[in-house]
């Protein structure tokens, strides 16, 4: 998951944005790319700002998008949901979608695999839905 995508995701459920983006891993790209400043439109999420608060000749977008978000959670400060991001991908289910059994099983799996990681303040929140 690029970091620009969070200029663009909001919480399924209570539709607050932006979202908080914690990394466990991030991988990087070697291929040059040229954007235009600012490439994220609302939010960097690599500053964790607005753009409109940032001086946009000091943002490094050349460099942010040679960087891939492979493990890592999103939480909602709103409403205390949180979402895996498995992979380089997104798991952003509502709650309803989140007790199937396959979708369960992968939630557990990286919670094993990057419980230590994981901030206290979203660790409580974990604790209290399961």
């Amino acid at each position: 998951m690029r970091y620009a995508l969070l200029n663009l995701l909001a919480c399924p459920m209570c539709k607050n944005f932006p979202l908080e983006l914690t990394i466990f891993e991030l991988k990087k790209f070697e291929k040059e790319y040229k954007v235009a400043k600012p490439f994220c439109d609302t939010y960097c999420a690599r500053h964790k700002e607005y753009i409109k608060n940032l001086n946009v000749n000091n943002l490094e977008c050349e460099e942010c998008v040679k960087e891939d978000v492979v493990n890592g959670i999103l939480f909602c400060s709103k409403c205390g949901r949180w979402y895996p991001i498995i992979e380089g991908i997104p798991f952003m289910y509502p709650d309803s979608r989140r007790q199937h059994p396959r979708v369960k099983s992968k939630e557990d799996e990286f919670l094993r695999k990057f419980w230590s990681l994981i901030p206290d303040n979203i660790k409580e929140r974990i604790k209290a839905t399961t």
